[in-house]
């Protein structure tokens, strides 16, 4: 048997030798190790999860991180231009408001004498966020438009857009917001949450990402928007077009909103409510003929519903329970609902789409009482209601236009800065500072509107013999500027009429004004004189002797004689001489001129028989010495030099008089090629034709003559409409009959005449007949090109001259192409004091005002004269703000160019001279004396007056007018008063009604003499026209 062992238990067991724990298994030692990296990123996303859902409730760390952020993304206006500024791209906002465009604005201010007093400049990290793509954050201007100032500073013009609009989040209705909020953005105002982000709504955002995910993967379900109010705002006023094309549009939009919201630091429940009001203001609603684009809830309501937005405010936020109120209430919910529910697709729903508009603002009705945002009367009410579109037949949304024509003038002056038309100038975050005197502005349109009543005309004196009766007074118009001499440029201080049309007598017309014209002429006649005296002043009078002189060229000889005869060579007492030279004031010469042989007449029959000189015949305006001073002009231009065109008419046998012909007709017919040249570059093919056309007198065989060279192609219809058109206003012996016509087309076709025949008959120059002609059919040709182009017509033009068989009707020929070269360079001289035409006609007609002119132009004529000789520039805008308080501020003030001398110091001294006569004992003496100073001592005074019958004769043999038609007539007093200032005024009276009126230069001068207590306070030294003194130019 075995043996049994035995223990004692109650005694411990003392091990002997030591034991180690067995080690674990690898694999459980990596079961391990995965069981605590699921448990730890467990914990980490349950962490995670429940940082997001706080971040998402309170935005706490994009509160602290953005508004960190935006306080670094700042600027500031410093004097002169940025060079760290980034100019905002094509969004609705910043092109409506001129901010995408002042990268265009200033260029073209620049090159008109504007230079950028001080401009905002961008933090470097302002500058970075804006050149990635961002909208930069500020405080957007919920109304701006255009406002120009006077230069006192007081405003003359105002345009504000919306015109209507919630001006705080406190004066929008709760129930207007609650609706808003219900459909757009629930939780946007929640007071719990002060640091929440209004441009995420992160639930929303999580649907749209998903529905963007099922789209790709063409999953059904529909597809959801993640825009917030916030968002909205930035796509409709920055992003191109006001639209989101892709996901990194609606990312920027974002990202952009959320810097925006935090601008002012982490807590953002008034920015949230800025939101609320901002999206209200300039919601996009489609656009209505003859309004233009809709925004905001104001305008919309106005313009697609005729609604009163005060009224419908009023609605909405009465509380009355009675069924009228009840259903006023309903009627505003409804149209309020319908416009925010209209946004979505504003041009379908407010137009087609009428019909689904009432049944989805139905169905919002009934969501928002379902909620608890409307109570069941108000809802009753609105379901009840029926919306009334405006009807724009008999409520036309137009808005009235300012009709101050100094406030005309001056938008259109921006508009053609700027580049832009009305419509958008007034839209544009803009303040400008005219140079108008707003007070004497004013004064003087009412004064001008008042001489209608035949009482008020008859106290100013304006009823009698040469003027107005009771009966024609309200037919007259009216038209004044007044113009101040300053340092830098003459600046516009009146510009009024008495019209209330746009149509601008001063700047938008081409007028007849007479007698005007003879200022011109002398201007002219002086300066040859002053010409003449510094070619010949330093010759002794033997060498004076020696000096050939054309026996037609009559200024030449005086001046020269003078200069002889005379120890005293001053320029001053030459020129004395000069007026004092005499012209016979006899009608009974016939001039040839304009290619045919005129007469013309003096104004007073008791003129005819004198020898008066220029200086008493400007004074009394007597017009055949005028006539003759610019025939004398004429060959002046035509027969000085060694190389004149005169010579021409010399030697029929000289055997060297081809090879001088070529080259005179190569140099001459380029030269003349180039002035018209000059005429037309800058015009469109209808401009041009029309252009040249108005150069012409037009009659039907020269405008057949033209029309058969121009468009050699056209058709016998074609040509009749042509000329019928052009002899509209005409009245002829020979009615245009078809057979007349068609023996017209026939005559002058192709090949029946050459160049120098048809610009002949047509009485044009022929180079400018074949320049029109090449320029329809090469619309875009260089100057280099015309010229080749041009070799063989340019000798033919000249040559054809010498070829005629009878020795008269070459002279004939020669002297209408010699005059019409003449009055080319008279044109020239005339531009050069600004004359503001592209043409002269060529006639002696020309020193009586045929050519036409413009108030405005005389009225610079004077101010020259009057500045010694010395052309400034016309200032009409002193000053241009864009931007005020926004990060795209720019202040430019005007920086004119110098003054430039067109006329030496004392020929403007012997104008002014002979000016002061007109007014001294002339044809304008009865306002002598009426402007004084302060002391009683008379302003000095001089002037011109000029009136314009204008009207279209037809004249039989032996001269017989067989019958008139008057266009227009026009009396114009263009005037100097003071050292400083000057001006024009014009009587006018459009249409076949002048034909009733007798007035001459005596009305305007009456009426000037009228404004003497308005103006005289204005006038006085040193008052600068009671306006602040101009900002001083910058450095250049």
């Amino acid at each position: 048997m075995g043996a049994l062992w035995q223990t004692d238990s109650s005694k411990p067991v003392v091990p002997t030798d030591s034991v180690e724990e067995a080690p674990l298994p690898k694999k459980s030692r990596r079961r391990y190790a995965w069981r605590s990296f699921w448990l730890l990123l467990v914990i980490i996303l349950i962490v995670l999860a429940f940082a997001i859902e706080k971040e998402v409730r309170t935005s706490r760390l994009q509160a602290r991180e953005f508004s960190r952020f935006a306080a670094s993304l700042s600027y500031s206006m410093h004097p002169g231009p940025s060079d760290s500024i980034f100019y905002p791209g094509a969004g609705p906002f910043d092109k409506r408001l001129g901010y995408s465009a002042l990268g265009e604005f200033l260029p073209r201010l620049l090159k008109r004498d504007y230079v950028i007093a001080a401009q905002t400049r961008f933090s470097p990290k302002l500058l970075e966020y804006s050149k990635n793509g961002f909208f930069v954050p500020y405080a957007e201007k919920i109304q701006a438009g255009l406002s120009i100032t006077d230069c006192t500073g007081t405003a003359l013009y105002q345009f504000k857009y919306p015109q209507q609009l919630y001006s705080s989040f406190a004066s929008i209705p709760p129930l207007v917001t609650h609706s808003l909020l219900f459909i757009e953005n629930r939780d946007l105002l929640d007071p719990k949450e002060p640091k929440a982000n209004p441009a995420v709504d992160w639930p929303r955002f999580a649907k749209a990402a998903w529905s963007q995910v099922a789209k790709m993967l063409h999953l059904p379900g529909q597809t959801a928007g993640g825009s917030t109010l916030a968002t909205q705002l930035e796509k409709y006023r920055h992003s191109p077009d006001g639209l989101t094309v892709s996901g990194g549009e609606k990312i920027r939009q974002m990202i952009s909103a959320s810097v925006r919201a935090y601008q002012d630091g982490p807590q953002t429940l008034e920015a949230r409510q800025n939101i609320v009001r901002d999206y209200l203001n300039s919601v996009p609603l489609s656009a209505v003929p003859g309004h233009g684009e809709v925004h905001g809830m104001a305008e919309g309501l106005r313009v697609w519903y005729g609604a009163d937005f005060t009224q419908v405010n009023q609605a909405l936020a009465s509380e009355a329970s009675d069924p009228q109120s009840l259903a006023q209430r309903g009627l505003a919910l409804r149209q309020v609902l319908s416009l925010m529910i209209a946004q979505r697709r504003p041009s379908y729903y407010l137009t087609k789409g009428q019909a689904d508009l009432a049944d989805l603002t139905d169905s919002h009705i009934r969501l928002l009482a379902q909620n608890a945002v409307l109570d069941p009367a108000l809802t009753a009410a609105a379901l009840a209601s029926k919306i009334t579109y405006r009807d724009w037949v008999q409520q036309p949304t137009i808005q009235p236009i300012e009709t101050n024509k100094g406030i005309s003038v001056a938008r259109s002056r921006l508009a053609s800065m700027l580049n832009r038309p009305l419509y958008d100038l007034d839209r544009l975050d803009l303040s400008a500072t005219s140079t108008l005197q707003g007070d004497l502005q004013t004064q003087a349109s009412d004064y001008l509107k008042r001489l209608a009543d035949p009482t008020f005309a008859a106290e100013i004196g304006l009823l009698g013999e040469r003027l107005l009766t009771p009966t024609t007074t309200a037919q007259v118009r009216y038209s004044f500027t007044l113009l101040e001499l300053t340092p830098d440029g003459s600046r516009v201080r009146v510009q009024t009429d008495s019209t209330d049309q746009p149509f601008d007598i001063n700047e938008g017309s081409k007028l007849e004004l007479g007698s005007t014209a003879k200022l011109r002429v002398l201007t002219t006649y002086l300066q040859i004189i002053a010409e003449l005296h510094d070619r010949y002043v330093s010759q002794t009078p033997a060498e004076l002797k020696k000096v050939e002189v054309a026996d037609q060229d009559r200024l030449t000889r005086w001046a020269v004689d003078y200069l002889i005869q005379n120890s005293d060579r001053s320029l001053a007492k030459m020129l004395g001489a000069a007026l004092d030279r005499k012209y016979s004031a006899s009608p009974g010469e016939a001039f040839f001129t304009g290619g045919g042989l005129h007469t013309f007449n003096n104004f007073r029959k008791e003129d005819n028989g004198r020898l008066p000189t220029l200086r008493d015949s400007l004074r009394e305006s007597i017009n055949l010495p005028f006539i003759r001073l610019m025939r004398d002009l004429v060959r002046y231009t035509t027969y000085s030099g060694p190389d004149n065109s005169g010579q021409l008419l010399k030697d029929d046998v000289n055997p060297r008089r081809q090879e001088y012909l070529a080259q005179f007709a190569d140099r001459e017919g380029t030269s003349f090629l180039l002035k018209f040249w000059k005429k037309y570059q800058k015009k469109d093919t209808q401009a041009r034709l029309d252009t040249f056309l108005d150069s012409m007198h037009p009659t039907a065989i020269r405008l057949a003559a033209v029309h058969r060279y121009l468009l050699p192609e056209a058709s016998q219809e074609n040509f009749n409409s042509f000329v019928r058109s052009h002899l509209k206003t005409l009245k002829t012996k020979e009615k245009l009959t078809d057979e007349r016509l068609e023996r017209l087309y026939a005559s002058y076709g192709p090949g029946a005449y050459d160049l120098p025949d048809q610009g002949f008959i047509a009485k044009v120059h022929p180079l400018d007949l074949w320049l029109i002609g090449y320029l329809l059919n090469n619309p875009d040709a260089k100057f280099s090109q015309i010229v080749k182009a041009s070799q063989f017509e340019r000798q033919e033009v000249y040559s054809w001259l010498f070829k005629s068989r009878h020795k008269s009707a070459r002279d004939s020929r020669i002297r209408t192409m010699l005059e019409i070269e003449a009055f080319l360079d008279i044109h020239q001289r005339w531009q050069k004091v600004g004359y503001p035409f592209d043409h002269l006609v060529p006639s002696l007609a020309t020193a009586i005002g045929s050519s036409g002119d413009r108030p405005a132009a005389l009225a610079e004529l004077v101010g020259t004269i009057l500045n010694d000789g010395v052309r400034m520039p016309t200032l009409r805008i002193d000053s241009l703000h864009f931007a005020a308080d926004t990060p795209y501020e720019t202040r430019l003030i005007n920086d004119p160019d110098a003054g430039k001398r067109v006329m030496p110091s004392e020929v403007a001294t012997a104008l002014r001279e002979a000016l002061s006569q007109v007014v001294d004992a002339g044809t304008a003496k009865r306002v002598a004396g009426s402007f004084k100073l302060a002391d009683g001592t008379p302003l000095a005074m001089g002037g011109k007056t000029g009136t314009g019958d204008n009207r279209i004769e037809a004249i039989g043999s032996g001269g017989r007018i067989l019958s008139s038609k008057a266009i227009n007539r026009t009396a114009t007093f263009v005037f100097y008063i003071g050292d400083h200032h000057f001006g024009t005024l014009t009587a006018f009276v459009p249409g076949a009604s002048a034909q009733g009126f007798k007035f001459t230069s005596a009305l305007p001068v009456q009426v000037l003499k009228g404004m003497a207590p308005i103006l005289t306070p204005y006038l006085q030294p040193g008052s600068n026209t009671l306006c602040q003194a101009p900002v001083a130019s910058a450095a250049r």
